[in-house]
Parts: C-alpha cells; sequence; structure tokens
C-alpha cells in the first residue's frame, strides 16, 4: 500500500511539472505550439561538429591586467582564460543536485512572451526538463534580476567579477538605470543563444562552472545577411543555436567563406572565462547541460564604441551616465566628445528656428545646459566632435585629457 501511495505521488509530481513546462513552452514559442518542440528530431540527429579550438588562451595567474588590456582587451581579441575562477565558491555549490534542492522553489527566467513579459519556471520543474527534455532547441534559463532577488541574490556570494573586467564604466549609473549586464545561464545539451552582436558596443565575458560550450566567433563588419541563416533555412528555429550550427557552420567552414572575416572555433570547459571584445559576432551552444556565469560590461577600451549607440539607443540613460561620469571619471570625457557629442536643445533646433520653442521641454533643456557646463569645467566641448591629437591645444592644456593621456602612456 506504501509503495503504491509513493508511486502515485511520484507520478502526480511528474504531471505537474509536465504541466510547468508546457505552459512555459506556450508562452515562450507560441510558433511552436501547433509545429511541435521535436518536428526535426534533433535530439536523435543533430552531431555536434567536430572539436576545432583556435582561440588564444592565456592563464589568468600569470597575466596581469595591464597585459590583457594590452594584448586582448585594446586590440580587440577574443581569448579564454584559465584560472579566473579558482577561488570561487560556485565550483563546489553550483552542481545541478545542489542547486536544483537549494533554490528548487525559486522561479529562473526561461524565455519571453510575444509581449517581452518574462516566462519563469520553478528551478525543480526545470531541472526535470533539463534531464529529460527531446527538444530540438531546449528552453535555456538566461536570468539576469537574480541578484535581485530576496530568494537567489545568494548566488551573487559564490563568484567575484575577474579583475581584468572590474573597472565597467556602468557602474557608475543608478543601480536601476543601468541596462542589463549579468546573467545566471544554464541549460541542457542543443541549448544556446543565436549569432548575436552584444548590445550598447559593450563587451562581455562568461565564465564555465559546469558542462562544454561550442563557440564560433566572427570579426565585426562581417554582413548580417552573411552570419544569418538564409530565409528558407530559418525555419521554426530562426533565432536558434541548432539552426546555425546545422545550416551556416557548413558555410563558414567552406573554402568559398570570405578570406576578410576569418572564424575563431572554442571549446570551453569547466572553469574557463571566454572574454567577448565589443562588435564581434558570437554564437554558442551547450554540448551537455551546463551553467555559467556571463556579464556584459563598458570600459575605456570600448567606450568609443558605447557611447554613441548609448545616446543613440538609450538617450535618458545616456545624460544620467554622463553627469554621474563626468563627477567620478572626468577624465573620460574627450572620449565621450569625439564619439559622439551631445547637442544642446538650441543647436537641434536652429534648422527650424518657428519650432524652436515646442520642440524640446525646458527639462531637456535644463539637462543640456547642465551637461554643457561640466563639459566646459573639464574643458571639453560636447557640441561638435574634436580629434584630439597630440599637437592640439586642447589636448596639452585640459587637465582631464592630460590624465587620460597619461593613463595612456602606462599602458
Amino acid at each position: 500500500m506504501e509503495e503504491y501511495a509513493e508511486r502515485r505521488e511520484r507520478g502526480l509530481k511528474r504531471k505537474k511539472a509536465a504541466s510547468k513546462v508546457d505552459d512555459a513552452k506556450k508562452n515562450a514559442r507560441p510558433e511552436l505550439n501547433n509545429f511541435g518542440w521535436q518536428t526535426l528530431g534533433y535530439a536523435a540527429k543533430f552531431k555536434f561538429p567536430p572539436v576545432v579550438d583556435t582561440i588564444q588562451r592565456d592563464d589568468a595567474t600569470t597575466l596581469s591586467v595591464e597585459e590583457f588590456r594590452e594584448k586582448y582587451e585594446i586590440p580587440g581579441v577574443p581569448c579564454i582564460l584559465r584560472n579566473c575562477a579558482r577561488d570561487w565558491q560556485a565550483n563546489e555549490k553550483w552542481t545541478v543536485e545542489r542547486l536544483g534542492r537549494k533554490y528548487r522553489n525559486q522561479k529562473f527566467k526561461c524565455g519571453e512572451d510575444d509581449e517581452g513579459y518574462s516566462v519563469k519556471m520553478k528551478m525543480k520543474y526545470y531541472m526535470d526538463y533539463l534531464h529529460n527534455n527531446t527538444d530540438d532547441s531546449p528552453l535555456y534559463i538566461f536570468d539576469s534580476s537574480f541578484g535581485d532577488r530576496h530568494k537567489t541574490k545568494q548566488l551573487l556570494e559564490d563568484f567575484t567579477v575577474p579583475p581584468y573586467f572590474e573597472d565597467d564604466l556602468f557602474r557608475y549609473a543608478e543601480y536601476k538605470k543601468r541596462p542589463p549586464h549579468r546573467w545566471f545561464v544554464m541549460g541542457p545539451a542543443r541549448s544556446g543563444t543565436a549569432i548575436h552582436i552584444d548590445p550598447l558596443g559593450t563587451s562581455a565575458w562568461n565564465t564555465l562552472i559546469t558542462g562544454y560550450k561550442r563557440w564560433v566567433l566572427i570579426p565585426p563588419g562581417a554582413p548580417k545577411p552573411l552570419v544569418k541563416p538564409y530565409k528558407h533555412e530559418a525555419g521554426k528555429h530562426p533565432d536558434e543555436a541548432v539552426t546555425w550550427f546545422t545550416y551556416v557552420y557548413p558555410r563558414v567552414k567552406a573554402a568559398s567563406w570570405p578570406r576578410d572575416y576569418p572564424i575563431i572555433e572554442a571549446r570551453q570547459g569547466p572553469g574557463e572565462t571566454m572574454f567577448v571584445p565589443s562588435g564581434w559576432w558570437h554564437v554558442v551552444i551547450n554540448e551537455c547541460a551546463t551553467m555559467a556565469i556571463t556579464q556584459n560590461f563598458a570600459s575605456l577600451a570600448n567606450l568609443r564604441a558605447v557611447w554613441p549607440k548609448t545616446v543613440k539607443g538609450r538617450p535618458k540613460l545616456s545624460k544620467h551616465w554622463f553627469k554621474r561620469l563626468s563627477v567620478a571619471r572626468p577624465e573620460v570625457l574627450p572620449i565621450l566628445a569625439e564619439s559622439a557629442p551631445i547637442r544642446t536643445a538650441n543647436e537641434e533646433d536652429s534648422s527650424d528656428s518657428s519650432s524652436s520653442s515646442s520642440s524640446s521641454s525646458s527639462s531637456d533643456e535644463g539637462e543640456e545646459s547642465e551637461m554643457e557646463e561640466i563639459a566646459r569645467k573639464c574643458g571639453v566641448s560636447m557640441r561638435k566632435k574634436r580629434r584630439l591629437d597630440d599637437n592640439s591645444k586642447e589636448r596639452s592644456d585640459s587637465p582631464c585629457v592630460n590624465k587620460i593621456r597619461k593613463s595612456e602612456e602606462r599602458k
């Protein structure tokens, strides 16, 4: 009788888990509701390509921050760093079994619905899915808010940002205003991320705790149509790693692939940290169940790319960020000035004087004036691009420019 009751209870739990997984699938990928998640049979027939590893590797125990910047970050060279995570508690704590127990009733994001809202699933249900799914492209935990929730923020205690990436300039913005930048990542075989360039010109680091990941990186400037699946190949999984490796990977390996865009391949193992410089296309697929932590960041090396994209894509953030940087890091103002000048309200309306009084609010004008005043105090004009060559008067006279010049000389 007891054995029957136990079997019945296990059956009910499996049924409930299956129901929760189905709900998440319907919300995250409604286009598959009729097509099906196993229709292509990738669980049985998809084969990972032979291991090819052409990425540069370095040892964090002997590589200084200055050497990393000179060798990899400034020239924009992807690399894998060993031993960045050798002292992390995550090495012991982040096992499938342990996380499954500790966070079993906590929800983690595994997708978004058509309206952009997060699709979440309790860890105990996702664990069942992780071990038992046969989906073509499985649900993938990619959670950026784990550090903001009371029950899951303890994960932050299990790792530290490697010293090479500590100087994240976005940290000077208010936390709630900065873009999402940190993700807990977990998924089964065949899950991953489609080919993409990281947002706002940021660079990224990704430390793998368990499992193995395959990476392909393609240099900046490669045309989007070249690196994406063709329309007739995309099917129901246009933005999935498994589709890219099925159709595009053979092309990038062919002799006809343009020599202007030599690819880099890597197989990332436990404890290794991938560095992806600003602007690089990259695609990632999991060989097996994996757990990782990844962060995007802005630095002196990529600020010339990050700033104009932020001004264009996140104008309110750029104004807030500018004010914070002008106080905490005034030496970066010349970089901002030559990368993407912030125009005043009057300049924006000069082409149409009849609308100058109505095209912007007084609060916007006040913000712009305040930013102009901050810039002037540092000897930098934000109204037009200024080429800061070694012989210019601005470079020699401005204390802020002298600071950044000395910083560059130390490198």
